[in-house]
């Protein structure tokens, strides 16, 4: 009987639907490893440095590992590797000084003592090579003797000046220096004396080169990734990733990166040419936004420094500068600067046709494109100081068929923007910013601008985040933007703003109202959808983030799934928040992971829910054991009852209601203890 019973069980927990997801909580890291600069061999792996990352090639299996900061590394920009034979281990120095020992099995070690180290003195590290068992760190002071097998500092030659490079014969070490010619001292002598280390030759460069046999098998393996780790704006839509990576602020930031269009679909990469200047003619330069066509997600459109591309099927289809448009180049000093500068820094798609800014231009400013020709919507209000808003970006559609963007340089003239096409009528917020208790808001970058579920417009800027609401959206002459007061529940009638004097330069909004703000070095907040509290605060300290300088965030609204695009590359967090649905049915409700195997202890999730649904979870005879609303379209149970116990072997149902009380759905979750 008992067997019969577990057969039956097993039989059930079969038939259940079970579908692949990401856990809630877990990290993944995108990076590129594309432009290989290092190969070390240890035995049969192969240890390659690609695009500052790191990944592994066993060359008696053939199978690739990569290595990041979600599977053992503590952090990201790798500049130099070298095996240690005799230690059985790889050193990985990052471009901040931290160091990693990685084994051939994967198994890490972190000294952060270097990174830690507090000094004045050049940290920078310039060369790092291997003697028996010690490796040198060739410094912007001079050389850091490690033991690597020991995994510890052992001593530091403060020399007083640059070091390149390190090497030594069986009676001397030598210290080769770009800016002070080659140093050397006796082996048995006292190498912390800088007296003991003398004038030996002339400085003569050593190109570092990789054995051409490594290098050619690396130039073969296909790690996957991206090609660069360059993600300044990102869209999620028609379930793909649109990026690109052009980083341009038109008299602040110009980083001069080559056109980059990187597009992410489930797990595979869709790279477009980088070397459009070879087809056009002019530069293809700093590409800062996209905008997929509604109908078509392989038609898109970008643009960036150097005017607007249009592409179909990752091929350039047209290329519009001011010499075949209307489209002007940017004013500087009275003169108009060539299509090297043909500022096009938002795009959007509304009411069927693509919208595009003509920054810093004489007579142009809001574009519409109908796949044929060109029609201005430009604006005296959109003029200062003879030419258009000079930095117009983060071109978007609201709720209420409203098209906002915002005018980034704030020494300039900060500025939020809302244009309605049906009536032509354009609203300029820039002048006179205060909080609703009256408060001048003195802000320099008014970075970024989103909508939220109650139709809020929030704002984005280096002294904290702010929100337009529709009651004030009438009044231009005076900008009263709210800044949201979180009580501080200490007994007192007191309270700070939210986030107040954090530099914020991206904003999303998840399926459950939630706010994400991407700082300029603090990382990433996550805020309650009533913004009273602050449930995350993601660092490069405190998790697999990649780096605290965020420049873009998007949200995958089927799961959850949260990208960061950093200055370091692209990282995700797997939320527990997605896309509320309309309706609540068999086919789109369900758990995961399920069945419930015995070594499973992370939270059971449910997803497909309508917003703010109600969930009863109950054994198969209808005994409560959980419930709860949802978050967004998904709702998660800890597999226990109501006493806080773990649940038994069994199969559960979920029982789910809309927030007005009618009946939803039932699916099941067959637990195995």
């Amino acid at each position: 009987m008992i067997q019969k019973a577990i057969l039956i069980t097993a039989l059930t927990l079969a038939m259940l639907a079970t579908k692949v997801h990401a856990q809630t909580g877990t990290w993944r890291n995108y990076l590129a490893y594309n432009d290989i600069t290092d190969v070390q061999q240890a035995g049969n792996t192969l240890f390659v440095l690609a695009s500052e990352a790191l990944y592994s090639y066993n060359t008696t299996d053939q199978s690739i590992t990569t290595y990041d900061k979600t599977n053992g590394l503590s952090d990201c920009g790798i500049q130099h590797i070298a095996w240690c034979a005799d230690a059985s281990r790889l050193m990985a120095v990052y471009e901040n000084g931290n160091i990693d020992l990685v084994s051939r099995d994967g198994q890490t070690e972190n000294m952060p003592e270097y990174y830690n180290y507090s000094t004045t003195l050049d940290k920078t590290v310039y060369g790092l090579d291997v003697i028996g068992s010690h490796a040198y760190m060739s410094t912007g002071f001079g050389i850091v003797n490690i033991n690597v097998a020991a995994a510890e500092v052992t001593e530091t030659y403060n020399l007083g000046f640059r070091v390149d490079y390190v090497y030594a014969d069986d009676t001397r070490i030598y210290a080769a220096s770009s800016t002070n010619g080659t140093y050397s001292a006796l082996l048995t002598a006292n190498l912390l004396d800088p007296g003991n280390w003398t004038y030996t030759a002339p400085y003569t460069p050593r190109q570092k080169t990789i054995d051409p046999d490594l290098l050619a098998t690396a130039q073969t393996l296909k790690p996957g990734g991206p090609r660069k780790n360059w993600f300044t704006f990102m869209k999620f839509e028609h379930d793909r990733l649109y990026t690109c990576g052009g980083y341009f602020i038109s008299g602040y930031v110009q980083e001069n990166r080559q056109g980059t269009i990187q597009i992410l679909e489930g797990d595979e990469w869709t790279i477009y040419p980088d070397n459009i200047n070879e087809t056009t003619g002019y530069s293809y330069m700093d590409i800062n936004c996209l905008a997929a066509d509604p109908n078509d997600p392989n038609h898109i459109f970008a643009g960036g420094r150097c005017g607007l591309y249009e592409f179909q099927d990752g091929q350039l289809i047209n290329y519009f500068n001011k010499d075949n448009s209307p489209l002007r180049g940017a004013m500087s000093n009275g003169n108009e600067l060539d299509n090297t500068y043909v500022l096009v820094n938002g795009l959007a798609f509304h009411g069927g046709n693509l919208w595009a800014l003509n920054s810093q231009t004489e007579n142009t400013s809001i574009m519409e494109y109908n796949g044929s020709e060109f029609i201005s919507h430009h604006k005296q209000e959109l003029m200062f100081s003879g030419m258009s808003f000079q930095t117009m970006q983060g071109l978007i559609n609201d709720s209420r068929g409203l098209m906002w963007f915002v005018n980034i340089n704030g020494w300039q003239h900060p500025a939020i923007v809302c244009y309605q096409q049906e009536t032509d009528q354009i609203n300029v917020y820039d002048q006179n910013f205060y909080n609703q208790n009256g408060t001048p808001i003195n802000m320099t970058y008014l970075n970024c601008i989103a909508e939220d579920k109650d139709g809020n417009m929030w704002i984005g800027t280096d002294v904290g985040p702010f929100y337009l609401s529709p009651s004030n959206m009438d009044n231009t002459d005076q900008c009263i933007l709210t800044q949201f007061i979180v009580p501080r529940n200490d007994g007192t009638d007191y309270g700070d703003y939210l986030l107040s004097g954090i530099h914020i330069t991206c904003i999303a909004i998840d399926g459950a109202g939630r706010k994400w703000f991407g700082t300029n070095d603090s990382g990433v907040y996550l805020v309650s959808e009533d913004n009273v509290e602050q449930i995350e605060h993601f660092t490069s300290e405190n998790s697999p983030l990649l780096s605290n300088e965020i420049r873009s965030i998007a949200i995958n609204g089927n799961t959850g799934e949260v990208f960061f695009g950093t200055e370091k590359g692209l990282c995700s967090y797997m939320s527990n928040a997605t896309e509320p649905s309309t309706e609540m049915t068999k086919d789109n409700v369900y758990a995961y992971p399920n069945p419930v195997r015995p070594d499973y202890t992370g939270p059971i999730t449910i997803v497909g829910l309508t917003y703010d649904a109600d969930v009863k979870i109950t054994t198969s005879n209808g005994v409560l054991v959980n419930q709860g609303r949802s978050t967004g379209g998904t709702y998660q149970w800890d597999g226990c009852d109501l006493e806080g116990r773990r649940v038994a072997s069994g199969v559960y149902m979920v029982q789910t209601a809309t927030s007005s009380g009618d009946k939803g759905t039932v699916c099941k979750i067959g637990i195995v203890r």
